[in-house]
């Protein structure tokens, strides 16, 4: 049976009796009111809470920065139930939403005030109205982990990490340059959720990126980063002045921020820089350690103090041995939190602060017991590739896969998540080919973003492509394996040409962009070895190749700069493949043809069988532009494909923009 709150308690069988002023003693008994039984009152009726649908009600709730969420409609009645509510994670505190398993008084409360919103007039101020439409058409997705089952000790390591979940969100928010301007946010809901959920006012959605309107903050001030002076980013080309600085290497090194005094420019370390946030750190992680009391969680123990010695005294490189040393068989939590990725950072040089927090899914031996006996063979084919690189003796981790419970600092991002990832990117242990690799498996799993997706596909394929579309998670989860598998094969960050690394030879926004190309092109090369060593079937090849386009064309409906003109590395390494694939006459664009939905004209087909050697050549041009430094060539297949006309990009973000983009919202039941 449904469960529904009443919103009046039921009146009990006391009589009511008349006011003093409206009665007199001496008539009382004879009154028919003094001497009748009353009935039972009604009670009040319970709210139906069907007046929303389930997507409407969530995206209403981002808009007024409530952390509440419809989980599904498991009873299919169109109805909100206690038991398909969850409360959120990220947001500002709030009452309970269920209590004893019933909606409480502060739920219906909330439930009247999404209503009101639904109905209200659309914002006449062009800033607000812009801020609630990125907020109202995104698809929040639960990412939702229960962990009632879990032993005591387990529970209060976890709720360590929770607490250091919180205090890397505020690192984070202060490298990013967000605390700085949290007192000019405007007085509304949804600026507050915008500027909570984007790391600062700026809007990050598709459509509202680049409408300079739209803004948490009144005037839509840019929010310079923390990591370099603030005077210094007033110029857009301040990332290329440091870089041509005959001191670029040491000021640009990834654990330091920049800082001026006295008319020069100096790198001081994060430890310096952060201390009064890094010192709480350290303490929390120890606490955690401490507090998980299994044996058989030494490894874990022992990365987490490695790592409150790393919050300590900025050296990482002994937190990432102890990290390595962790895998799916010594551990159930996987727990990285640590400075790492550059994609934040205007100049893609400094790490940002973050923690993956996450619990060990075993299904990943199967593809490691699978993969391992390969792993110098992929280094070899992928050598064979240029004269200029050397193949090296390899035995990084294939991925673990790991069910995201909080992602906290860089990990979190307004849209969208990582679904793969791997580390360090610096060090003896990056440099060794000893890093580990995850690949995040409960990540767009769910019914509605497979929908979506499958959805999108249809209005941009040809009926015949999408013969080997599958809504199986495994193609993609393949494609995610061999990408992050690629970052530890050939020249990565750490390789030198002509004495450069990467960075120091394309620019940390090409660098960037490169090393995911790689990482993306491997993953199309390494899918026909699988099947040539009989890992997989062709259809699961071809099911993979369909896969690793639809998520380029999801990447490329993004656009290719943010609005201030940092390469966006995902988008561009899509545009890239898919317009290198294009030359090749694999992916054929089709203004005429019938897209498989039946209502749009224009689409793609795919040449199924030309596609190994299309993705051999592919994985050729981009192993002679990073074995060699050849920033030139670099720059010339960006012109082609990012900057050219060669893939139609206004009609795949078009198609794209028709649905809205995943916002994850994080829950755990305890």
């Amino acid at each position: 049976m449904t469960k529904r709150l009443l919103l009046a308690a039921l009146l009990g069988s006391a009589l009511l009796l008349p006011a003093c002023s409206e009665c007199n003693s001496s008539d009382a008994d004879d009154s028919p009111t003094a001497t009748s039984t009353p009935e039972d009152p009604t009670p009040a009726e319970a709210p139906a809470y069907d007046g929303l649908e389930r997507l409407r009600f969530n995206q209403l709730a981002v808009q007024t920065n409530t952390p509440v969420f419809w989980a599904s409609d498991a009873d299919e009645d169109g109805a909100i139930d206690a038991d398909e509510v969850r409360q959120l994670l990220f947001y500002p505190e709030s009452e309970p939403f269920v209590a004893d398993g019933a909606l409480t008084d502060h739920f219906r409360e909330t439930y009247e005030a999404l209503v009101a919103a639904n109905g209200a007039t659309a914002p006449t101020d062009p800033r607000l109205a812009a801020v609630v439409e990125e907020l109202s058409t995104t698809a929040p997705t639960l990412v939702e982990t229960d962990l009632s089952d879990l032993p005591a000790d387990h529970q209060a390591f976890a709720d360590h990490m929770l607490r250091v979940a919180d205090m890397i969100d505020g690192l984070y928010a202060r490298q990013v340059g967000m605390t700085r301007l949290q007192d000019q946010v405007a007085d509304d809901d949804a600026s507050r959720s915008l500027f909570r959920r984007n790391w600062g006012p700026a809007c990050r959605g598709a459509t509202t990126e680049r409408n300079e309107a739209c803004s948490a903050i009144v005037g839509a001030p840019r929010e310079p980063v923390d990591v370099y002076p603030i005077e210094m980013q007033s110029s857009d080309g301040f990332c290329a002045t440091l870089e041509a600085r005959d001191d670029s290497s040491a000021l640009l090194t990834p654990f330091t921020v920049v800082r001026e005094a006295e008319g020069a420019l100096r790198a001081v370390p994060y430890t310096e820089a952060y201390a009064n946030q890094m010192g709480p750190v350290a303490t929390e992680l120890r606490a955690a350690a401490d507090a998980l009391t299994d044996s058989a969680e030494e490894p874990l123990r022992t990365y987490l103090r490695a790592a409150a010695q790393a919050f300590q005294d900025n050296d990482w490189n002994p937190a990432d041995e102890a990290w390595a040393a962790m895998n799916v068989r010594n551990s159930r939590w996987y727990v990285r939190v640590a400075p790492d990725e550059v994609y934040w950072d205007p100049c893609s040089q400094k790490a940002g602060f973050h923690m993956t927090f996450a619990l060990i899914n075993q299904g990943s031996l199967v593809w490691q017991d699978r993969l391992t006996p390969l792993q110098q063979r992929m280094e070899a084919s992928i050598a064979e590739l240029s004269d200029a690189y050397e193949p090296r003796d390899v035995s990084f981790h294939l991925p673990d896969f790991i069910d995201i419970v909080t992602n906290s600092g860089d990990d979190r991002d307004a849209f969208g998540a990582t679904i793969g990832q791997s580390l360090p990117n610096w060090g003896p242990v990056s440099e060794e080919g000893r890093g580990r690799t995850v690949a995040m498996t409960n990540l767009y799993t769910d019914p509605d973003s497979a929908a979506r997706r499958r959805s999108l596909a249809e209005s941009i394929f040809t009926e015949a492509t999408l013969a080997h579309y599958s809504d199986d998670a495994e193609p993609g989860l393949l494609s995610t394996i061999l990408h992050e598998a690629t970052h530890n094969l050939g020249p990565s960050h750490e390789y030198r040409t002509n004495g450069q690394t990467d960075d120091e030879a394309f620019g940390g926004g090409l660098a960037s962009m490169l090393e995911e190309l790689k990482a993306q092109s491997g993953a199309l090369f390494y899918t026909a070895m699988l099947r040539e060593e009989g890992i997989i079937t062709e259809d699961r090849q071809n099911e993979t190749y369909l896969d690793s386009i639809v998520w380029a064309m999801g990447h490329i409906s993004r656009g290719m700069y943010t609005p201030t003109g940092q390469r966006k590395a995902y988008s561009q390494l899509a545009a890239v493949q898919v317009g290198f694939l294009m030359d090749a006459g694999v992916l054929t664009w089709d203004a005429e043809a019938m897209a498989a939905n039946g209502t749009d004209h224009g689409a793609f087909s795919l040449d199924y069988a030309r596609f190994p050697a299309a993705a051999r050549d592919l994985m050729t041009l981009v192993m002679g532009i990073k074995a060699t430094g050849n920033r030139a060539e670099a720059e010339r297949v960006a012109a082609r494909f990012v900057d050219g006309d060669v893939v139609p990009q206004a009609t795949i973000v078009e198609r794209w923009n028709r649905s809205p983009r995943a916002t994850f919202v994080y829950a755990i039941r305890r």
